[in-house]
């Protein structure tokens, strides 16, 4: 969208230059006579109007200039129903805007939010004044030392106590002007003026009128669902203004001067302002690439003047104004204007140019029917510290440089456009400081995104903000799917090794662990051993010496076990009867029920594998032999003979025969860890199913109680042809049952490879996370359309650790809730957690030396901490 090209300033140009040229001819007499031209300007200008605020620390200014009260001079009559009143008579209605958040939104997105708001100036009739102004303030996280922590959430608190942050908050103000009220220039301004309320202001039609169309502009930005809108009232309003006049948001009230720049209290202020057509960008849009995040797989879009808001880190305010004009009669004057230049072209190629431009202006406003408006946009940036004011120039002239355009530092007329910046008084903008131009450019200059923001469910984990590493609370769980963003609560976990995805995976088990959750874990990699010890958990390692022993077949009480209970035994039946090649038909599966069924009708004392064995020998042999079940139908004998190293005296003979089972009801942290067993191709399986049958068993006993079951490389062992449908069985029951499946897997081959993971683990995941996956930019496409990603999305992943903080230790994990919502977040922990989680050999080995020499993992962390 060209910007110089239409922002033709036209009108204004003749005023911009008279005033322009009268300042310099003024400048040039008094530095003739030698005096300051600053002080003198305004000595000359100020002392007609009798009105200034001004610094009482300095004395040299008090000798020249005259001191007012702030009260005195302040534009603002008061608050009367909820809407500001000024002393020239505009109203003003104020509201909070919710924004979205920065780098969460694809380039289509931006287009449409940068069209809702095109939509909605278009409903301002003339007189209308938009000022959007958006706050960004450094600020310090606070920890909570007030509640109870665990020994990692305390030391999580201290680590990010007083980390350093921008803070955002949007406003807008929409402003209505009586109809007789003029525009003022640089020259005049309710800084160095009376003030006279026009009658029509006092007419109870002109509040309800302006009512209503504020409603409908509002109305049109809640529909397009990307803002959230609050109305400020009564003392909010007063508490926004008072917050600008001192910049802060405490009671401490200050001097404003202008004799040297804007001094607010003990702020220096610097401001900078998109005024000018020649200081514009050649191009604008609803957005822009961030070539930080940016690839060759993708280009990653931002916000167009994100660079002025939230990527600005100084203390700084971004205004933001639009006039609605009276469209006929600008036409009317650019038709005008347009003869005059078409007489004067003969004489200067400039006029020329001017006529072709005031002539394509003029099409594309009556052909496409645009609104033209009034532009102008500053940015008012400050620092307590006078030494950092040339560090602050630098900051805002790069940021400018960023959207392409000029940095202009405002001098002589900062005042003024300081003084309209207060809200409701956005009408004093001096007319001579805006451009004229379309609303679908203007709008291109509106912020439109704001930085992360924490969930206020009690559930979730910690993480960071991914520009600061402000810690955020963040729901996985509960609230997406109270929002409907989400249908259930499983997670699939993708990153290669080394990405932090153990890591992370950790960091999420112990939040949950510290909410209630009861937590079981089938593991290959000893990734979970610390964090296991440290809260007190079980942890199961399959050895020669130290056997795991399960027992299936036993049911609490008599009778027959439930549906889930037998499809389980039948599934473990499975994989210790056929091979993955070999297809297990109906015939075989009704015989393998009609078993189970005789065996728990049956009365016997302990009921174990052996028992079972025992039954098939006996019972069903007979049953089979008496219902002439034929061979090929189900082959008993081959059954029985496979199956017989789990039978006493067998080689597993122990396996399944437990006079017990572990007791995963009461304990709520539990690790299996099968890595000695993880390529035996009878064990591992085995071994894995039992656990997942006793996972099922747990959540149907505990009621109201969150249950999370991961499973890492072990789902390869259960995600054979055999056992397809008992993992579908798996997440759908789960959710069911307040439980919250997590599947972990390494490499992208696994997806591709395994119709099980595609068609079940992925599509029955709502939640997908993913770590670094840079190596595979290049096939990444194929694994995107397995996942579901959008391009977006894709964006997101390719982007991270693109542009980390190289002072600070983290990697970033990408997680998409639904199809829609995805953002990037930092995985940064303090030292102690650190150490919780790390899966790094030597540092595993030095945790475990010095819990051995202290006598706990708490001891030894801090030790090695401190």
């Amino acid at each position: 969208m060209p910007a110089a090209t239409f922002c033709v300033l036209l009108s204004s140009w003749c005023a911009a230059y008279y005033l322009s040229g009268l300042r310099a001819f003024v400048r040039r007499l008094l530095v003739c006579l030698g005096l300051s031209v600053k002080q003198q300007i305004w000595e000359a200008w100020l002392d007609e109007k009798n009105g200034f605020v001004g610094n009482a620390e300095n004395s040299a200014m008090q000798s020249t200039i005259p001191m007012k009260n702030l009260q005195d001079i302040l534009p603002l009559y008061g608050v009367e129903q909820d809407m500001l009143l000024s002393k020239m008579g505009d109203i003003t209605i104020c509201y909070q805007l919710e924004l979205p958040e920065i780098f969460t939104m694809s380039s289509a997105e931006y287009e449409a939010f940068h069209q809702s708001w095109v939509k909605a100036v278009k409903l301002l009739p003339e007189g209308y004044v938009l000022h959007k102004q958006d706050w960004y303030v450094q600020k310090n996280y606070g920890g909570d030392f007030e509640k109870e922590h665990s020994f990692l959430s305390l030391a999580s608190e201290r680590f990010f106590h007083e980390r350093p942050y921008l803070a955002h908050q949007c406003y807008l103000m929409l402003t209505l002007r009586p109809r007789n009220r003029k525009f003022v220039t640089s020259f005049g301004s309710t800084l160095l003026r009376g003030h006279i309320v026009p009658e029509e202001t006092l007419d109870p039609a002109f509040a309800k009128t302006f009512e209503g169309v504020c409603s409908q502009f509002i109305r049109v930005l809640s529909d397009s669902e990307f803002v959230g809108v609050k109305r400020l009232t009564g003392d909010g309003l007063i508490q926004l203004v008072n917050r600008y006049l001192l910049l802060s948001d405490d009671s401490v009230m200050g001097d404003l001067a202008f004799d040297r720049g804007i001094r607010v209290g003990e702020k220096h202020c610097e401001l900078f302002t998109l005024a000018n057509t020649d200081d514009l960008p050649g191009y604008c849009g609803a957005r822009m690439d961030y070539e930080k995040y940016g690839t060759d797989g993708g280009k990653f879009p931002i916000g167009f003047v994100s660079p002025l808001g939230q990527l600005l880190s100084c203390d700084h305010i971004y205004n933001q104004y639009l006039f609605v004009e009276d469209n006929a009669a600008f036409i009317k004057g650019l038709e005008a204007k347009k003869k005059r230049l078409q007489s004067l072209a003969t004489y200067a190629r400039e006029n020329a140019y001017g006529r072709e431009a005031v002539d394509q202006f003029l099409n594309e406003a009556v052909a496409e029917q645009r609104t033209i408006v009034r532009a102008h946009f500053n940015v008012l940036a400050w620092t307590d510290d006078g030494a950092r004011v040339q560090e602050i120039r630098n900051l805002c002239t790069a940021a400018l440089a960023q959207i392409d355009a000029t940095a202009k530092i405002e001098t002589v007329g900062a005042p003024q456009i300081y003084w309209a910046a207060i809200p409701g008084n956005a009408a004093d903008l001096p007319i001579n400081e805006t451009f004229a131009t379309f609303s679908h450019q203007a709008c291109c200059f509106l912020n439109l995104e704001t930085n992360y923001q924490s969930s206020q469910s009690p559930i979730g984990l910690r993480l960071g903000d991914r520009l600061s590493g402000r810690p955020l609370h963040v729901d996985l769980s509960d609230e997406p799917m109270e929002r409907g963003i989400t249908s259930n609560r499983n997670k699939f976990i993708l990153g290669p090794s080394g990405s932090g995805k153990s890591f992370f995976t950790n960091h999420l088990l112990r939040s949950y662990y510290e909410q209630g959750a009861h937590i079981v874990m089938v593991d290959v990699g000893h990734s979970y051993k610390g964090l296991c010890t440290l809260v007190g958990g079980y942890y199961f390692s399959y050895s020669e010496d130290e056997r795991i022993s399960f027992n299936p077949f036993r049911i609490d009480g008599e009778g027959q076990p439930g549906t889930e209970k037998k499809e389980s035994i039948k599934t473990l039946l499975v994989t210790l009867w056929k091979k993955d090649s070999v297809e297990f038909s109906r015939s075989e599966y009704v015989a393998l029920s009609n078993a189970l069924q005789l065996y728990y009708e049956k009365e016997i004392p302990f009921r174990s594998f052996d028992s079972f064995y025992e039954f098939l020998l006996t019972d069903f042999t007979k049953a089979v032999k008496e219902d002439r079940v034929k061979e090929q139908d189900f082959d008993l004998s081959n059954f029985l003979y496979v199956l017989r190293p789990y039978y006493k005296g067998g080689e597993y003979d122990c396996l399944l025969n437990a006079a017990e089972n572990l007791d995963l009801l009461n304990k709520r942290f539990i690790v299996f860890e099968l890595d000695t067993i993880k390529d035996h191709p009878i064990l591992f399986p085995v071994v894995t199913i039992i656990i997942m049958e006793m996972f099922i068993s747990k959540i149907r006993q505990l009621k109201g109680v969150r249950k999370m079951i991961l499973i890492e490389e072990a789902w390869k062992a259960i995600a054979k042809a055999g056992m397809a449908e008992y993992i579908r069985y798996l997440f759908k029951t789960i959710r069911k049952h307040f439980g919250e499946p997590i599947v972990v897997t390494q490499e992208i081959e696994d997806i591709i490879s395994s119709e099980i993971v595609k068609k079940t683990i992925i599509a029955m995941s709502d939640c997908k996370i993913l770590f670094d996956q840079s190596k595979y930019q290049q096939q990444f496409d194929e694994v995107q359309q397995l996942l579901g990603l959008t391009d977006k999305q894709k964006a997101q992943v390719l982007s991270l650790n693109k542009a980390n903080d190289p002072l600070r230790k983290y990697k970033e994990v990408f997680i998409s809730l639904g199809s829609r919502h995805s953002k990037v977040y930092r995985v940064e922990v303090s030292p102690e957690e650190y150490l919780a989680y790390t899966t790094e050999e030597k540092e595993k080995l030095q945790v475990t030396m010095a819990a051995e020499k202290y006598g706990g993992m708490e001891v030894a962390i801090a030790s090695l901490t401190n």
